[in-house]
């Protein structure tokens, strides 16, 4: 099956055809004549001496120096990616252990999660239903599945990368699943199923660009988003590029195409979205970190974790997750190994 149409990105023109141009041209000419206003010239006019730029997404800021250490030193948690083992056989659909986690969502009736609508192919909402859709969406299914019988037991709740732990430590979310890297600063305060993908960070350029990887933007801006793994990479890469952090990677996308940014950085996935969406760009450069994704849970719910981890051992073993995969992503790899630390 193949993927949606390809969603464009909030508040930004896809590069487009002369004749489309022209017609767009046409309508903003049209707009004094609804809303009274001059008309906005086709290049950025120059007033009082100076050229009016595009606008900044909401809360972009420069962080020239790196905001925090991606992670924990390596000995404060052993090994990031080990979690628990899954125990005895999984309860049926419905039927889940008296005082659990699983009975307390079954109880409700909807698993809450947290997801992205921004990353196109991870987690999306399609233009065309309104629906959020994906990689990472399917994976929630897959849960709400295993606790309710309902792949559409799911109440989603769109967080940024920003927002995903506070919701997990209020208690607003059952889950997380929205591209979330496993390390040891972020298992301080939140646990973590094993590893359900394994992507790398890599950079988005125009196509005009001789940018060939991260070494080669130093002094430029790179744009990721805030509360990510791949804002603290960027602003710590030894090329010393600027690092720009956003709310959404929408946002990194609408600047680009404005340029006001030279580039963006984060896991080849999202920038597969990004490359699908605006033919005018294209990744470059080897892999420079490893980003394992793993889905995120409250502290303290570790049957929920137990649980989680039993649902990743059956998407593996009966080809649900190649199957998700293809869909989304393309040909299947092996999947990731579970690592368990009991």
């Amino acid at each position: 099956m193949r993927p949606p149409p390809r969603p464009l990105p909030p508040r930004s023109w896809p590069r487009a055809t002369p004749l489309v141009r022209a017609l767009m041209t046409v309508a903003l000419a049209s707009l004094p004549l609804l809303c009274g206003c001059a008309p906005v010239p086709s290049s950025a006019p120059e007033i009082g001496g100076g050229v009016v730029e595009p606008p900044r997404p909401a809360d972009a800021v420069e962080l020239p120096a790196a905001p925090g250490s991606a992670t924990a030193p390596p000995d404060s948690c052993g090994d990031p990616l080990a979690s628990l083992r899954p125990t005895g056989q999984q309860p049926a659909p419905g039927r889940m252990p008296a005082g659990s986690t699983m009975e307390r969502i079954q109880q409700r009736g909807k698993l809450i999660a947290g997801v992205d609508q921004n990353t196109y192919l991870m987690g999306f909402r399609n233009p065309l239903s309104g629906q959020l859709e994906g990689f990472d969406v399917d994976m929630v299914r897959e849960v709400a599945a295993a606790v309710l019988g309902d792949r559409d037991a799911v109440q989603f709740k769109v967080l940024t990368s920003d927002e995903r732990i506070p919701a997990l430590e209020r208690g607003e979310v059952d889950i997380v699943v929205r591209t979330m890297t496993v390390n040891c600063e972020r298992r301080q305060r939140v646990d973590f199923s094993a590893v359900y993908y394994l992507a790398g960070q890599k950079v988005l350029v125009p196509t005009s660009s001789d940018a060939d990887g991260i070494e080669d933007l130093g002094g430029r801006r790179v744009c990721a988003t805030k509360g990510s793994s791949s804002l603290t990479n960027v602003a710590a890469a030894p090329s010393r590029p600027i690092a720009v952090g956003v709310p959404n990677w929408t946002d990194c996308l609408v600047m680009l195409q404005q340029g006001q940014v030279d580039a963006i950085s984060t896991d080849d996935t999202i920038l597969a979205g990004f490359a699908a969406q605006d033919p005018y760009t294209k990744v470059v450069g080897p892999r420079f970190t490893t980003e394992p994704y793993g889905m995120a849970v409250p502290r303290h719910h570790e049957d929920f974790v137990r649980f989680v981890n039993g649902v990743l051992e059956r998407l593996r073993a009966d080809g649900t997750w190649a199957a998700i995969h293809r869909r989304w992503l393309g040909d299947p790899p092996a999947p990731p190994e579970p690592v368990y630390r009991d």
